[in-house]
């Protein structure tokens, strides 16, 4: 079968910019890379095919070689791998970058195709936590267990037998790479690779740890309080630096990243800190005034009505409604707007007061001392 050309692989025009090749790769190779679709074949086919396109067109002069030439130009070459820890059906979210860190070691695939030894940060963790609308506007905390990568703590995550010490590979140097000869349209090729031996790791394990049987990392659960931010709204985003995945070859833990939903709540609606609630008023309460007692998060809050309120008036409770999540001090107010109940099973005495009001009124509809402007 024809390959398909690289452009369409990634989905970028043939004019694109070494930026918009980078970003169309990363989007793509984050939603088809294997640990996030186990045992999904098509899926792996689409990643070594993503990885491949960006392999050669992310390199000045490889693209410029396709252009002229086309697939013809690297027959026999290939793609990229599949990198990254994982297999075991362990999903993550969080940072695209981060992701690309520890996958493909540092973000060095974007800048050329060469793969970094030295220390990474490892992948970032996303969690979501549900939380009651309560818990978002007085804070607190939260325990929450999560299914974790660490590091085996019987090898440090160094994946040799405790007392025993990996080596330099002999076939790279230690350096996780390898010159690899392929046959293209202009003859013999040298092309560099990820070791074969090694695995782009630089390092030989002669004694693996029967912990975790060499990788360095193993699956356990991890329980963590969480600070609930007072203010926090439904999708907003925390990072807890130093609790997600361990780093590679020494490397920083990467972070964890909560997004909080917030559960609704009966009364009250949240538009950015402040809180909307409709409030009814019965038709004499409305009409003569009275002193309510309105529902705030903390309590009730005495309200004085003025006579002759209409229906769909506003007030507002000032300091009453949602903590800004960036300065709890400062809060939003609570927006009010009156209903006015209708009565709907009526005695006849109540019945025969209301038509006796009516006379009284002159039986025509008035707002504000005004009549309405009906036209006939």
């Amino acid at each position: 079968m024809a390959k398909k050309d690289y452009y369409e692989v990634l989905g970028v025009a043939k004019d694109a910019d070494a930026s918009e090749l980078k970003k169309a790769y990363r989007k793509l190779a984050v939603k088809y890379h294997p640990d996030n679709n186990p045992n999904n074949k098509e899926a792996e086919d689409k990643f070594k095919e993503l990885s491949e396109a960006y392999d050669v067109l992310g390199d000045e002069k490889k693209r410029s070689t396709y252009d002229q030439f086309g697939h013809a130009a690297f027959e026999g070459g290939g793609g990229g791998g599949t990198g990254g820890f994982g297999g075991g059906g362990f999903n993550f979210t969080g940072d695209v970058g981060d992701i690309f860190e520890s996958i493909f070691g540092g973000g060095d695939i974007f800048g050329g195709g060469r793969r970094r030894n030295g220390p990474q940060k490892g992948s970032n963790v996303g969690y979501n936590m549900q939380i009651t609308f309560e818990e978002a506007f007085f804070g607190g905390t939260k325990d929450v267990t999560l299914p974790m990568i660490d590091n085996c703590p019987d090898c440090d995550g160094t994946g040799a037998k405790k007392g025993t010490f990996s080596e330099n590979c002999r076939k790279c140097g230690g350096t996780g790479r390898e010159r690899v000869q392929v046959q293209s349209l202009f003859g013999a090729m040298v092309q560099e690779t990820e070791c074969s031996a090694c695995r782009g790791s630089g390092k030989i394990i002669k004694e693996p740890c029967p912990t975790c049987a060499g990788k360095g990392k193993v699956k356990r659960s991890k329980t963590l309080q969480i600070n609930i931010p007072r203010g926090i709204d439904n999708g907003q985003k925390m990072a807890i630096g130093g609790k997600g995945y361990p780093g590679e070859r020494g490397g920083p833990y990467g972070d964890l990243i909560i997004t909080f939903y917030v559960s609704p709540h009966e009364s009250f609606i949240r538009k950015g800190s402040n809180l909307h609630i409709n409030f009814p008023l019965s038709f004499v309460q409305a009409a003569l005034g009275d002193e309510v007692e309105i529902p705030t998060m903390e309590g009730k809050e005495k309200y004085s009505v003025k006579a002759g309120t209409q229906a769909g008036t506003v007030a507002y409770l000032r300091g009453k409604g949602m903590p800004d999540v960036n300065n709890s001090k400062r809060l939003g107010d609570i927006v009010v707007t009156f209903g006015v109940s209708v009565p709907v099973k009526l005695t006849e005495r109540q019945k025969q007061l209301l038509m006796e009001f009516d006379n009284e009124t002159g039986g025509e509809p008035k707002t504000h001392g005004k009549k309405w402007g009906f036209k006939k």
